[in-house]
């Protein structure tokens, strides 16, 4: 096949439109996470606090020192930058993330000469060869259209002998605010089940280790972090749902008010059972992993 003045073979032409389709199809997945994490203040009311319990956690399990200079990938609302510098207060904190208003959110909040929120791209840091002691994300690894290159990014930027750690919710069996959710949404809709975040990669038991052992870190350690979430109420439960944030979220804003309210009246029956409202509390359960970058003319065995 001829175009303009270069013969292009049928192999070569299909590998062309092997890479435009997949090019798009990367753009789709980047605009589908755009809408589904949009807003700072609604991810704060869904999300944000439990980030910010599990975020010390994390902190601790990654060693974090006072003095580190600190990389926060996929910073969201800024909960883990928080516990950084509540952990260790002269430690250089970056925060970048891929959605404005979470960065605007977290700018407008945590303040300080050693802090900085900027937008950015995890499958492409703007930063240098070994910029950070540590480089850490926080539930968002498992969300990045290309967690390969994202993990080598956070590797390269990170100096040898340095520390990548990450940590993703147990959607399958620990996250029980989501587990609780999802259970009941497949009941009421069987086709939902392919939507259910039990699904997604890395949320299991030793799905981490292996993608940090794969992409050449040692001293390669997982640890299971729990917290509890506590509900005053079960619309402090149910509300966070209709602020259309994360997968969850952005179920319950397809719905219709019939099937909105039929689902929350399940959910309802299945955390207070036909009893008077009262407080809640549930485990939530997140897979910690952490590794530590070799230093040039080690072998990887």
């Amino acid at each position: 096949m001829r175009i303009g003045d270069v013969f292009v073979s049928q192999r070569t032409l299909a590998l062309i439109t092997l890479m435009a389709l997949s090019a798009l199809a990367a753009n789709a997945s980047a605009g589908a996470q755009s809408r589904m994490f949009s807003a700072g203040d609604a991810y704060e009311r869904f999300m944000g606090k439990w980030s910010r319990e599990l975020a010390p956690l994390l902190v601790e399990f990654a060693g974090v020192r006072d003095g580190d200079a600190v990389l926060d990938v996929g910073s969201g609302t800024g909960a883990l930058t928080a516990a950084v510098v509540v952990a260790a207060p002269s430690s250089r904190v970056i925060g970048i993330d891929f959605a404005a208003s979470y960065v605007a959110f977290a700018r407008a909040r945590h303040l300080g000469d050693l802090v900085r929120f900027e937008v950015g791209d995890a499958q492409q840091l703007r930063y240098g060869d070994g910029s950070f002691n540590r480089t850490l994300s926080l539930l968002v690894l498992n969300f990045i259209p290309d967690r390969a290159k994202a993990v080598d990014e956070m590797i390269r930027v990170t100096r040898p002998g340095g520390t990548v750690a990450a940590a993703v919710w147990d959607y399958g069996r620990g996250m029980q605010m989501l587990r609780v959710f999802w259970d009941e949404a497949i009941l009421l809709n069987p086709a939902m089940d392919a939507r259910d975040e039990r699904h997604m990669p890395l949320c299991r038991k030793g799905e981490l280790a292996l993608v940090w052992r794969e992409h050449g870190l040692h001293d390669v350690s997982e640890e299971m972090l729990t917290i509890q979430t506590r509900f005053v109420s079960f619309d402090d439960y149910w509300s966070p749902f209709l602020e259309k944030q994360g997968p969850a979220g952005t179920h319950v804003g397809a719905l219709s008010d019939s099937e909105r309210e039929e689902l929350r009246r399940r959910l309802r029956k299945r955390l207070l059972g036909d009893g008077p409202d009262h407080p809640i509390v549930i485990a939530a359960r997140a897979w910690a992993v952490r590794g530590i970058v070799r230093r040039r003319g080690t072998s990887v065995r």
